[in-house]
């Protein structure tokens, strides 16, 4: 048992050396789609302005360009690590009125919601609200620079 032991402590401290590497995927994954997502979005506002209406969401001009500055500025944030939770929190708010709005007809339970690609992205975003953007982030960069001057 002893052998056993060793090689998963072994294994163990080998993947906790790359425990950055995930939130980084996570956190280039999700800023990659909606940077795409909001640059989509500002260079067909007509289209989104219709979908929007159609969907019954209020004042839709005005929230179809406030959601495109929001995907593309905040995922562009989340994409360099840079004010991370901060900018997770206005793109948590676009997910979620995605739910409550374009998807809501597809749930018709618990299974149905945590399937949806809204969901899962906001789940992943509020992880970044609470863990931060990982180690390979301006984000941390910057802390540690403030760190050593004070």
């Amino acid at each position: 048992m002893g052998k056993a032991c060793h090689l998963h402590n072994e294994v163990v401290n080998l993947l906790q050396k790359l425990n950055w590497l995930p939130v980084l995927l996570a956190r280039i994954s999700i800023g990659s789609i909606f940077v795409l997502s909001g640059w989509g979005k500002i260079h067909d506002l007509d289209k989104v302005v219709g979908y929007f209406t159609s969907l019954g969401i209020p004042f839709p001009e005005l929230n179809a360009q406030m959601v495109s500055v929001v995907e593309l500025g905040c995922g562009t944030l989340v994409l360099l690590g840079l004010f991370t939770r901060l900018a997770s929190v206005p793109l948590m708010g676009t997910m979620l009125v995605a739910i409550l709005t374009a998807k809501r007809a597809d749930i018709g339970g618990a299974l149905d919601l945590v399937a949806l690609d809204e969901y899962i992205y906001l789940v992943i975003l509020l992880w970044f609200v609470i863990s931060g953007p990982g180690k390979v982030s301006v984000d941390h960069f910057a802390a540690k620079r403030c760190d050593k001057r004070n």
